[in-house]
């Protein structure tokens, strides 16, 4: 059967309009993407806080072909601040490893002042709180870390005036916990970790307190 020209012409026009909406769709999708991406990427100089790597400087953003990979990927090369002559990677697209821009000195005097407020992360089940201490230690959400240090302190008070000694496992968190707190808040603060230690201390008082 042969189709009348005129018969085609509506639907070559239709497939013709149909394909460059789709291209059009298709291109704002990825400009759209593309603009989240550099409106969420962390840029050269900015400090950082990746993992348990601590605050690290972002020294540069390249691409790189990485053994095993099939293709380039934008990656961050990162300093940490703990370890100068240090290096990392880390993928601009990865999500595996918790990475967020350091708190501003505002919101440090923030937290430190909203501390008596925090509620301790309670966990009655001994193999539930390490996963608690885990995930707190990992979201580097230093909120989430004021709540095990006050779960652990409370612990300890409650096994000292039993006649006991801190667990093993509280020790090892409370330590981490610290540390990832008080480097953070040192760091944009520009005290010194006494100072931090005091002021928190202080704050920790008001809330002992009231228990």
């Amino acid at each position: 059967m042969i189709i009348p020209r005129y018969a085609t012409i509506g639907l070559d026009c239709e497939s013709a309009q149909h394909g460059t909406i789709h291209r059009y769709h298709k291109y704002v999708g990825k400009m759209l993407v593309c603009r989240r991406m550099e409106e969420t990427m962390f840029q050269i100089g900015e400090y950082v806080v990746h993992g348990n790597d601590g605050i690290c400087e972002v020294k540069d953003i390249t691409q790189l072909e990485l053994p095993g990979g099939s293709s380039k990927r934008q990656y961050y090369l990162l300093v940490p601040q703990k370890e100068k002559n240090g290096r990392i990677y880390s993928p601009v697209e990865s999500s595996k490893v918790q990475t967020r821009k350091v708190i501003t000195k505002q919101e440090a005097d923030t937290l430190i002042r909203e501390i008596p407020a925090i509620q301790a992360a309670w966990v009655e089940n001994e193999k539930l709180r390490e996963n608690v201490y885990k995930e707190a230690i990992k979201s580097c959400d230093l909120r989430e870390l004021v709540k095990i240090i006050k779960n652990m302190y409370l612990r300890r008070q409650e096994r000292i005036s039993s006649g006991k000694k801190a667990t093993v496992l509280d020790d090892r968190y409370f330590k981490l916990a610290e540390d990832k707190l008080y480097s953070e808040l040192v760091f944009v603060t520009g005290k010194d970790r006494n100072q931090i230690e005091k002021q928190i201390e202080q704050q920790a008082a008001q809330c002992m307190e009231s228990v």
